[in-house]
């Protein structure tokens, strides 16, 4: 059976998970680098939406968004319910709608209303904060489910240090360089989506090429 053949509408939130970080990564370097006098070091990524392609970042963060709510649905009816869970999917799903509310209020727009800039920054810092707390309530889960348990220690290890460089944003002193941290920030915070979406590829790709249940029952919910 080829891989087409294998893929099917269970695919879809796997599918989506890989898809939107290199949307979002690709399309910043080729904006960014397209705009005269725009510095992916020193200048900010809330910065370039003021930028003639500004627009184009709204556009990669608002699919972004759309993109993680979808799979966020797929955690949530594949791996296991242990301690934790549900705050973690219910904060791991705010992290998309956050997102978006990051590409619809900009900061600094001329003649937008001051509100705008105020939402965009505690959305920025709230979404810094929210994806390591919600990955790490769901890294008891990933230790639960068995086919999940690789991902359980990176799990840690990102959702570690996400707090430390969100922390490192919010009371230290980039200068110069705060565009390069926030896309460390963010870099982090994608890859990781992009690794737990390339696992749950392959383990749906394993169940289709090899018939057997990708949930092997729990008390709470399915598991992978």
């Amino acid at each position: 059976m080829s891989m087409s053949e294998r893929l099917n509408v269970n695919s879809v939130p796997a599918i989506v998970g890989i898809i939107g970080p290199i949307l979002v990564i690709v399309g910043d370097l080729t904006a960014s680098s397209s705009v005269p006098g725009y510095s992916l070091v020193r200048d900010s990524v809330s910065s370039f939406a003021l930028t003639s392609l500004g627009w184009l970042q709204t556009i990669c963060f608002l699919a972004m968004g759309l993109l993680w709510e979808i799979f966020t649905a797929g955690l949530y009816f594949t791996i296991r319910r242990a301690r934790g869970f549900h705050a973690g999917i219910i904060l791991f799903a705010l992290c998309g709608f956050v997102l978006m509310l990051i590409a619809a209020f900009h900061m600094g727009h001329t003649g937008a209303p001051r509100i705008d800039g105020r939402i965009h920054t505690i959305a920025s810092y709230g979404l810094g904060l929210l994806f390591p707390i919600a990955i790490l309530c769901l890294a008891p889960s990933f230790k639960s489910t068995p086919n999940w348990r690789p991902i359980f220690i990176y799990t840690l290890v990102a959702g570690a240090l996400a707090f430390g460089l969100i922390m490192g944003a919010l009371f230290g002193n980039q200068r110069g360089w705060f565009g390069l941290y926030e896309r460390i920030i963010i870099l982090n915070a994608l890859v990781w989506v992009e690794v737990v979406a390339i696992h749950f590829l392959r383990l749906l790709l394993r169940r289709e090429s090899k018939p057997g249940p990708l949930q092997s029952g729990a008390n709470g919910g399915g598991k992978s």
